[in-house]
């Protein structure tokens, strides 16, 4: 009888080294995550709406995601985990990056946060039979070996009625010339070699790879930096960043 091999996994083991790198400065906003952090409100609030409409929550409640469990895929040294679990979510925050899940560990312990925070990948999670309310994919497609495969192990953990929400870089001059020389040559807000340009995701292409695994999309937004209030904030425009929701029937 045949035995299927196992599937290859998407951790793309040179980033999983990159970030290992920068463990340490997860947690100072003033450091190498220092844009992450200016993000990480304009998320927090997109993930926040989207999730409080399609479970009839009350999005000014401060225990509005009380009961909803949460995947954050590629959790870093966890920004968005935190805020999550201060809403009252139930929160798995996996990382193939030990040293990233080590750091999260120590803050979420001094916050007092419980968070089950796991040295681990989607394709793991998923062959495990994980199950989820919401499943996030923050700032993480344009990293992976193969972002198709890597939706799909995603969308295989969103539960019926569950969302998957995506933030990430579309592949355009613009965003050539704004994410990779103007972020990390000029105003070196990322350290360079943070991304690469030929791996950015088009919404299309996500979209397509969204839908053909079963989840339909909802919500499509664009993210802007706005230099004279010196902040991120949601827009029409998605030629560099955007984020997408989609929903599983």
């Amino acid at each position: 009888m045949a035995v299927n091999a196992p599937e290859r996994s998407t951790v793309d083991e040179t980033e999983v080294e990159r970030f290992s790198r920068q463990a340490a400065e997860w947690w100072n906003p003033r450091g190498k995550m220092a844009a992450l952090h200016k993000l990480n409100p304009v998320r927090l609030a997109y993930i926040r709406e989207a999730v409080c409409q399609q479970f009839g929550r009350d999005r000014k409640r401060v225990d509005c995601l009380a009961g909803l469990r949460f995947l954050d895929i590629g959790c870093g040294g966890g920004i968005l985990a935190e805020p999550l679990a201060r809403l009252g979510a139930s929160v798995v925050g996996a990382d193939p990056a030990t040293a990233n899940i080590d750091a999260a560990r120590r803050h979420a312990a001094d916050a007092g946060l419980a968070i089950d925070y796991r040295v681990t990948s989607a394709e793991a999670l998923a062959d495990a039979g994980e199950r989820f309310h919401v499943v996030l994919a923050m700032e993480v497609v344009e990293h992976v070996t193969d972002m198709p495969a890597f939706v799909r192990r995603g969308a295989d953990m969103v539960g019926p009625g569950g969302l998957m929400v995506a933030a990430t870089l579309n592949r355009t001059l613009k965003s050539f010339a704004l994410a990779i020389v103007g972020a990390e040559y000029v105003l070196r807000w990322l350290p360079r070699g943070t991304h690469r340009w030929d791996k950015f995701v088009t919404p299309n292409e996500l979209e397509a790879a969204l839908e053909r695994h079963g989840l339909a999309v909802i919500d499509e937004t664009g993210v802007i930096y706005n230099l004279i209030a010196d902040r991120w904030q949601i827009s029409t425009d998605t030629d560099v960043n955007y984020m997408v929701v989609a929903k599983k029937p």
